[in-house]
């Protein structure tokens, strides 16, 4: 990853305001191809506003939004998709009892023969998933295996790499680690890796700094729905880091207060 290549997406100065309530005040960040960029906040910091803003969901107040260098306004999260930003969020938008082929391609079936009779391509699909899902470091037993029988880590890896098929220029995950076990978490850090190796920008949402540090090039911290700062890989420590999502001399301020118990 260089910055000396062009952005695929940059927000400027980002606001978004809901009535009276300013969740965002001014919020700006580029995405590298083949980068990941953590965007770390603690509650209520504006993570959730900002990534709804990069994908569709809300338009921004004020600001502006740049792909590639031109600048673009979403009306619907499906002018993001089709602009190269696919979103993963908690939720996963999965339904445990369908297969992994029917989670992997929903919505999206491939289909053979001439219209009108046209019917879903079952050998094309399957075979797609076991492959794109081999790609990602997960092999199923079978492409019929239900959604709901994988782990945390496996589903989230279906969506990743869902999203990467359906030709994702940045993919924006939406603390994919957050309900994970230690192996599932390493598992999906793995897969972000693979991911951004690949050339695709990956903006990582987060509040653990362990987790943004292990797999991070550049760091964005938000605090009431401002950007701290941005740092390189190597430029910041942990400490410093979660001092800045904690709002680190406010904490100062009250240890000092309460005689420093902490």
């Amino acid at each position: 990853m260089s910055t000396s290549t062009p952005a695929i997406l940059e927000m400027v100065e980002i606001e978004k305001h809901f009535g009276a309530v300013i969740a965002l005040a001014g919020v700006s960040i580029a995405v590298y191809p083949g980068e990941c960029h953590c965007l770390l906040g603690d509650n209520g910091a504006g993570k959730s506003t900002f990534i709804k803003t990069m994908s569709g969901v809300h338009k921004p107040t004020k600001g502006k939004m740049l792909i590639s260098g031109k600048e673009v306004t979403f009306q619907s999260p499906r002018d993001a998709m089709e602009a190269g930003i696919a979103t993963v969020y908690q939720d996963l938008a999965m339904i445990p009892l369908m297969s992994v082929t029917r989670n992997f391609w929903m919505g999206r079936e491939p289909r053979k023969g001439i219209w009108p009779f046209k019917s879903l391509d079952f050998d094309k699909a399957n075979a797609v998933t076991m492959t794109e899902m081999s790609k990602m470091g997960i092999n199923l037993r079978e492409p019929n295996q239900a959604v709901g029988t994988l782990s945390g880590g496996e589903r989230q890896t279906v969506a990743i790499a869902r999203a990467v098929y359906f030709g994702a220029k940045v993919l924006i995950l939406d603390e994919p680690t957050s309900a994970l076990g230690v192996r599932q978490t390493s598992n999906v850090l793995a897969t972000i890796d693979k991911v951004r190796k690949s050339g695709i920008g990956v903006v990582f949402i987060t509040h653990n700094v362990r987790h943004a540090l292990a797999v991070g090039d550049r760091f964005t911290v938000l605090n009431r729905g401002r950007t701290l700062g941005t740092a390189l890989k190597g430029e910041i420590r942990a400490d410093e880091l979660q001092d800045l999502m904690a709002g680190g001399r406010e904490l100062a301020d009250l240890s000092a207060s309460l005689g420093g118990t902490i």
